[in-house]
């Protein structure tokens, strides 16, 4: 089974109108997209640990 199975299906990102944003609303949108950048960053870092102690239990194939 392949892990990408056990994937939730990605909702689809809708791009904001950056027209219709003030400078201050979008400085806040960069700093939103900062914030989820790290939270993605920290899973995937996570992940690979996870993936590496299993590696190193179970042996590299």
């Amino acid at each position: 089974m392949d892990t990408d199975d056990l994937e939730p299906l990605r909702e689809e990102l809708k791009p904001k109108n950056l027209e219709e944003m003030s400078i201050e609303a979008l400085g806040e949108y960069i700093a939103e997209l900062e914030t989820e950048i790290l939270r993605v960053r920290q899973s995937i870092a996570e992940k690979e640990s996870a993936h590496d102690h299993a590696d190193s239990f179970f042996g590299k194939k």
